[in-house]
């Protein structure tokens, strides 16, 4: 063979190493057609076609990462599909591709080149995080944590991962198991504002405030600009009863981040505007954008009501706070039907005879729950304020936990058709009801739970758990609608957005109470909201009394109780006992005539 053909070879062989293969192949063939039984250039032809060795360079890669790195997406995937005409085998390619396809919101395209990354390379940690992420996006949660799963048994320091999964886990209320998450992203990144800013809500969750507290304190010390944690800060001070504090972080994150409405809306609570107060026109020009989102329009209307109640200018409070309430119905979708529905089958469960738990034995438990039900606004959060106070009773707040466990048994019995409860279920309840609280770890063995829409479930609370005591709280009807409809709910209540379907929410309430005094006669304490206000020592003994708990004079001090309210009525309970507050909604008879006329037999 001839020098030039050698030098040929080796010249294509240093190609091939530099990754530069069509010029390689083009001297492949060359050689080929003058010496067709070449085996080393049949050999390296063959490696080419098969991909084997086909990289791209240093150069390549680095241009590609920086595009990708400075939101350039489409243009790093032009350059990527180009690159894949030669390396259609790299896993790297596949892994960028699906990330940036990810980033410009074609999930499912980004999902399909993610698993070729992991086909081509099973142990690609950064590619199943990417596929975490997309799954993530497309709300499909168990791919998602499946794979920062394996992402993590790969590669554990991924702060990135373990802040992601741990978002999911908080989502869903796995609340030990997003602590972990987040404690491992501090870990391994402990200036990672974002994981002690997630870690501090996850903390507040629990009721675990003063460790909330210092995680969003974190946050800001390791990025003073970061506004979140300063609106954090603002409504974990409100939960603790530190006003001023809470103002003062809302303003704070709001000089960070003008258009944080949020924070508008919280801040409004506190605040008593006047007339040429800056932060008014800042929120009507924030309000005028036309692209503003429908949740920021939210905020602004309730920030904005509040501004003109304070201006005593009723017809521009009613302006906003009309269209806000109209806004928040459309937000959560919220058809009365729903109600309807919920209410008939209950009703109907219950209409037929039902077995009962006769004593705890069936499943001995030292814990006594206390339920204080009503409509929301009734004063149910004063009464939990009331009974937390008294040394033996622990204040759990608003639990979601009764309604949790029913909805799946509940399913259960509507597939089946059968409108009745088997003592199977009713263990199952109470089981689960008892063993919730004995989780919370609290030394005192009477808990409130205080979640007022729980007097749609009191069938299931007096079958279940027969000893539990039920507090029901009676207050006008007028003042407990008006209430409702002022006020912003951040979870559900969406009855409260409308006046008609407040009246006709009441209106059911109070047919259910009458159905379950009737169902449970001498079982549910009724209390009067006017009455306690008029005769508070008095109505407190009363309410001890039926508790079964001796006298403590802290519950007549209840103001001075320093638990965390995490409720609606978190600023009203810190007040001592006052009256006229059901009487406030006189002054806005004009303007809430629906309420008005609707609830008149009441």
């Amino acid at each position: 063979m001839s020098i030039k053909i050698d030098r040929l070879l080796l010249r294509a062989k240093k190609l091939r190493k530099k990754s530069q293969f069509n010029e390689a192949k083009e001297i492949y063939l060359s050689v080929l057609e003058s010496f067709p039984s070449n085996k080393e250039a049949k050999n390296g032809l063959l490696e080419i076609n098969q991909n084997k060795e086909i990289k791209p360079n240093v150069n390549q890669l680095e241009v590609l990462v920086n595009l990708h790195n400075t939101g350039q997406f489409q243009k790093a995937l032009s350059s990527i599909d180009e690159l894949l005409k030669t390396y259609n085998n790299d896993p790297f390619l596949f892994n960028i591709k699906g990330s940036c396809l990810c980033e410009i919101g074609d999930l499912n395209a980004s999902i399909l080149n993610l698993e070729m990354a992991i086909k081509l390379k099973s142990d690609y940690a950064e590619a199943h995080f990417n596929l975490g992420v997309a799954h993530q996006r497309l709300e499909q949660f168990d791919m998602a944590i499946e794979n920062y799963q394996k992402a993590l048994d790969i590669q554990h320091a991924q702060p990135k991962a373990h802040l992601n999964l741990g978002t999911i886990y908080f989502q869903r209320n796995q609340i030990s198991s997003a602590i972990k998450s987040f404690e491992w992203a501090s870990a391994y990144s402990p200036n990672y504002p974002e994981a002690a800013r997630n870690l501090g809500s996850a903390f507040q969750k629990i009721n675990k405030f003063e460790k909330a507290k210092k995680q969003f304190e974190k946050a800001i010390s390791i990025n003073p600009e970061y506004d979140q944690p300063y609106e954090d800060l603002g409504i974990l001070c409100e939960i603790i009863n530190l006003p001023k504090e809470a103002l003062s972080y809302f303003e704070k994150a709001l000089e960070i981040n003008p258009n944080l409405t949020n924070s508008y809306r919280n801040l409004s609570k506190y605040k008593k505007f006047e007339a040429k107060d800056p932060l008014i026109s800042q929120m009507e020009s924030l309000y005028s954008k036309s692209d503003l989102p429908r949740l920021h329009k939210i905020n602004l209307c309730f920030a904005l009501a509040k501004v003109y109640e304070d201006l005593n200018d009723p017809e521009n409070f009613f302006k906003f706070l009309n269209k806000g309430n109209a806004l928040r119905k459309q937000e959560l979708g919220y058809d009365f039907v729903m109600s309807e529905n919920f209410y008939s089958i209950i009703v109907n469960l219950f209409s037929s005879t039902q077995p009962v738990i006769n004593t705890p034995s069936d499943k001995h438990s030292s814990i006594r729950p206390i339920f204080i039900v009503g409509m929301p606004r009734s004063g149910t959060s004063l009464i939990e304020q009331i009974i937390s106070s008294h040394h033996a009773v622990h204040g759990a707040g608003e639990l979601l936990t009764l309604r949790n466990i029913i909805d799946p048994i509940l399913a259960k019995s509507l597939k089946k058709d059968k409108f009745k409860m088997s003592k199977k279920d009713l263990l199952l309840v109470r089981e689960q009801y008892l063993d919730y609280l004995s989780n919370l770890n609290v030394s005192e063995k009477i808990i409130t739970d205080k979640m007022p829409v729980n007097f749609r479930l009191i069938g299931f609370i007096l079958s279940a758990l027969p000893e539990a005591k039920i507090v029901h709280l009676k207050r006008d009807a007028r003042a407990i609608c008006w209430s409702n409809y002022r006020h912003y709910f951040s979870d559900g209540n969406g009855f409260s957005f409308n006046q008609e379907d407040l009246v006709k929410f009441y209106t059911r309430y109070s047919e259910m109470m009458e159905f379950w005094h009737k169902l449970f006669p001498n079982k549910i304490y009724d209390m009067s909201y006017e009455e306690l206000t008029n005769n508070q020592k008095k109505e407190t003994q009363k309410l001890l009394n039926y508790c079964d708990l001796d006298w403590d004079e802290d519950c007549l001090n209840f103001h001075k109780n320093t638990r965390g309210v995490v409720t609606a009525s978190s600023s009203q309970v810190r007040k001592k006992m006052y009256q006229g507050s059901s009487d406030a909604w006189k002054k806005y008879e004009p303007y809430i005539e629906p309420l008005i006329k609707g609830l008149k037999g009441y």
